[in-house]
């Protein structure tokens, strides 16, 4: 099985499994470096939220990094099950794990949080049967209670030109890595 290593934090150098490429796709660690680097200090003490977690890669480098808790939601069955055993060996008081559909439990579920750090990584379009993924993945940013969320982080192919504002949410800064790009977003001001 394959593994990959937390970059930084308290977990710093810790092994975590990576499911199989065929049901996920891992985040490149130079994505995630520039990810955390953006939000460095802000995640202390914060819930940080990863949809369609798979092994659960960016929600732990998270907590490592000082998030008080973490969120996961996540379907693939082979996923979940490396993503349960990746906590356990980590932090398993600070974790929960949402088992299923992240666009029909994300918006009801997230309803009670407050200023939540949101990443959202689906599956890219190329993948069979997810052609419309990204077209679900707006509707459900604009289902996303405003409350609930102090930032948005997607992670989509750079080919995506993601909308500047999506429903109460607007572009605040957008980052690419070749293929991969990382948009945020935040409620728009008044």
């Amino acid at each position: 099985m394959l593994e990959k290593r937390i970059n930084a934090g308290k977990f710093k150098g810790k092994s975590i499994k990576l499911p199989s490429k065929d049901s996920t796709r891992s985040s490149k660690s130079i994505v995630l470096g520039s990810l955390f680097d953006t939000l460095q200090f802000d995640i202390v003490d914060a819930t940080f939220v990863e949809l369609f977690a798979g092994s659960g890669s960016v929600g732990l480098e998270a907590l490592s990094r000082g998030a008080k808790r973490v969120i996961f939601f996540e379907k693939d069955r082979d996923a979940l099950r490396v993503l349960r055993s990746n906590i356990a060996s980590l932090d398993p008081h600070s974790c929960e794990v949402i088992a299923g559909d992240s666009f029909i439990n994300a918006p009801t579920l997230l309803a009670k949080l407050h200023s939540a750090y949101i990443y959202i990584d689906p599956p890219f379009s190329f993948r069979d049967g997810m052609s419309q993924i990204y077209e679900k993945m707006l509707l459900l940013i604009e289902k996303l209670p405003k409350q609930s969320v102090k930032q948005l982080i997607i992670e989509h192919m750079s080919s995506l030109e993601m909308p500047v504002s999506v429903g109460e949410f607007v572009q605040i800064k957008q980052k690419r890595f070749g293929a991969t790009t990382l948009t945020y977003m935040e409620i728009r001001e008044s």
